[in-house]
């Protein structure tokens, strides 16, 4: 995955924000791995997220899901240099399968479907964001997640 400096910076500063805000997330071995043309790929290992069955725990793969989407939202806003607090408001979450790897979750902020939600922020200094996160498990959709986001200047 190939990505400006800049953006290489700003994941290093996400994984570093997170892990000083939220220790559990360093607990958990939550880490950004990039961003490219706005998806963010996060991955922990499996072993600090396991569940009696010897899979993800499903608590972990919700809280890596919405610090995916927090991390897209906050990657996109700091690229245009909009310096925000990011809330999540309502999360829904399918697991469709178990995950019985290393947990890798996939978040796309999509500038162009984004564009309305980026534009009421600017007018407004408030505006919601949805997104959704996808995590993969054999080559196979495991875990969808939708998130809504709250943004404020």
């Amino acid at each position: 995955m190939s990505e400006p400096t800049d953006m290489t910076n700003l994941c290093a500063e996400l994984q570093t924000i997170w892990h000083r805000t939220i220790p559990i997330s360093a607990q958990m071995g939550i880490e950004v791995v990039g961003s490219d043309d706005g998806e963010l790929t996060v991955k922990a290992s499996l072993a600090p997220n396991i569940n009696v069955h010897e899979t993800a725990f499903a608590g972990s793969l919700f809280a890596i899901s919405t610090l995916a989407g927090w991390g897209a939202i906050w990657l996109a806003l700091r690229a245009r240099q909009i310096d925000a607090r990011i809330v999540l408001t309502d999360g829904h979450i399918e697991y469709k399968r178990p995950v019985a790897e290393d947990i890798v979750c996939r978040c796309r902020f999509d500038a162009a479907v984004q564009a309305p939600n980026l534009e009421q922020l600017v007018r407004t200094d408030s505006s919601f964001f949805p997104l959704t996160c996808t995590i993969n498990a054999t080559g196979r959709r495991a875990v969808e997640f939708e998130g809504e986001y709250a943004v404020r200047v």
